[in-house]
């Protein structure tokens, strides 16, 4: 097929939110599928001899996706290259997201010095979304020093916090804080769309949410307080990440 797209070369990096996890699939490598196994499905359909290496794990701070992953993903010699970093810095408490945006503004220098296509991610808007909600304004601080950073670059912005539908919880999985196959879905159509790559990934269709009362919602904050976002503060203090002993899924071509 004569390819459609310029790119023959895919190399993705980045944390949880890039492995893909909350999009479970058995027969993906580690175990998870996620939207960027969506795009180079994509991809490779368009071209041929189209590669694809991901060397995301989960947990991963900016520093660690900076010191252990752009190098690696360097010398595979990529023409296409996405990086989503510096999320799990800017939840932590007092984290300066000027300070995040920064360092990620030399990881970005890094990545396009040999000329690749980079894609940015950066963060949705989790106004309504509980206990995260909260740091809605450090988000929208560092979402503005990215797009700063990708017009030094000649980066391209991957723009989650304009993509309406992550609103809808139905996109996020139990743990609130990862995305469901829908909204892995989702946001591999927007990619695809800011790389103007032609797909027929399905759009959601969003029935309307049925009205539930107050207080089975409060129950259900409760559960989910319990059964995630207190272990997942548990780590934070014990300095552990789930990414520990954890593998990157696609490490080569």
């Amino acid at each position: 097929m004569a390819s459609r797209h310029p790119w023959s070369r895919y190399v993705a990096i980045g944390d949880s939110f890039t492995e893909g996890i909350g999009d479970p699939e058995p027969a993906s490598p580690g175990g998870h599928r996620g939207w960027a196994d969506r795009v180079a499905e994509v991809l490779a359909a368009q071209a041929e001899d189209f590669a694809y290496a991901n060397l995301a794990i989960r947990g991963r701070l900016l520093q660690q996706i900076l010191d252990d992953q752009v190098d690696p993903a360097l010398e595979l010699r990529p023409d296409l290259i996405s990086i989503s970093a510096g999320g799990n810095d800017i939840i932590r408490p007092g984290t300066d997201p000027d300070e995040v945006a920064s360092r990620l503004d030399t990881g970005i220098a890094r990545l396009r010095r040999d000329g690749a296509t980079v894609v940015m991610f950066n963060g949705p808007d989790i106004g309504g979304t509980p206990v995260l909600g909260r740091i809605r304004g450090k988000v929208a601080i560092y979402n503005e020093n990215l797009h700063a950073i990708a017009k030094r670059h000649d980066a391209i912005v991957a723009d989650m916090w304009a993509l309406r539908e992550l609103t809808d919880p139905r996109m996020w999985a139990p743990d609130r804080l990862h995305f469901s196959p829908v909204g892995h879905q989702t946001i591999a159509r927007m990619v695809l769309d800011a790389l103007n790559v032609p797909h027929d990934l399905e759009p959601f269709e969003a029935d309307p949410l049925p009205k539930r009362p107050w207080r089975h919602a409060r129950i259900d904050d409760i559960g989910w307080a319990r059964e995630y976002f207190g272990p997942w503060i548990l780590r934070r203090l014990r300095q552990q990440s789930s990414g520990d002993h954890v593998q990157p899924k696609r490490p080569g071509f």
